[in-house]
């Protein structure tokens, strides 16, 4: 049985600010947790779960386990319909500078959209892209909907968060592509074993003085006449070209 101290507790933490103060985030779905659990068990503070996703699923004793109807479940969920488990989970250690040589990073400026934010850090882990740059007009990796979004590649892709600027200016010893609507087309690259792509804002694209430290721009060939492409989709074509031809 939920307590009410529970349920506002886990309720606060769609707040960014309570997330921040107490280094913790909520994670939900049977496929999100099982990911956790594979990677980074350690971090999993205590998991609300109905009888029948505890019934399929090994859980570690060292991590709080508290069995929940469907009615408990829709009270603590973040999602229109929920999905058997809650998690409440501690946000990743800090790590050592992000090391661009022999890599191919992603930098992303003004990402602003959870589902976006979320469907790209999915792509960069299906593309064995390990760590992701931000400036902090980004969402918030830990916002509910961007976790969901990863589904579980939250706990393989390192993101951090930056003055991308001075972080690409530190960083001119190693290309550095950006995404636009002119430039040299995407089949025309290559594979690249290192280097950083930055990807813009949904709607604005690169800031200016973000694309100034930029060394070549990319395009998608255009065949239709739709404006512009999904910040997400074109990350993952551009990623489809780069990191897989052979």
């Amino acid at each position: 049985m939920l307590s009410k101290a529970q349920v506002k507790y886990i309720q606060s933490l769609s707040h960014k600010k309570q997330r921040e103060s107490e280094g913790m985030f909520i994670a939900e779905g049977p496929k999100i947790i099982h990911e956790l659990l594979n990677e980074y068990p350690a971090g999993i503070r205590h998991i609300y779960a109905t009888r029948d996703w505890i019934n399929d699923q090994q859980v570690p004793g060292n991590i709080e386990l508290t069995e929940v109807d469907s009615a408990g479940l829709e009270r603590i969920s973040q999602l229109k319909t929920p999905n058997k488990v809650v998690a409440i989970v501690r946000q990743f250690p800090e790590k050592s500078a992000i090391q661009v040589r022999n890599h191919f990073t992603l930098v992303l400026d003004a990402i602003q959209d959870p589902g976006n934010f979320g469907s790209i850090i999915r792509s960069a882990d299906w593309f064995g892209i390990t760590q992701v740059v931000c400036n902090h007009e980004c969402a918030d990796i830990y916002n509910p909907k961007v976790v969901q979004a990863t589904m579980g590649s939250i706990a393989r892709v390192r993101v951090m968060y930056t003055n991308i600027e001075d972080w690409l200016q530190k960083n001119k010893d190693v290309r550095i592509y950006g995404t636009g609507l002119q430039g040299k087309t995407v089949n025309e690259i290559g594979i690249l074993k290192e280097g950083i792509l930055v990807i813009g804002n949904e709607s604005k694209g690169i800031d200016e003085k973000v694309l100034e430290l930029v060394d070549e721009v990319i395009t998608i060939p255009k065949k239709g006449k739709a404006e512009s492409l999904n910040a997400a989709v074109a990350t993952g074509i551009i990623l489809a070209f780069v990191c897989l031809r052979e």
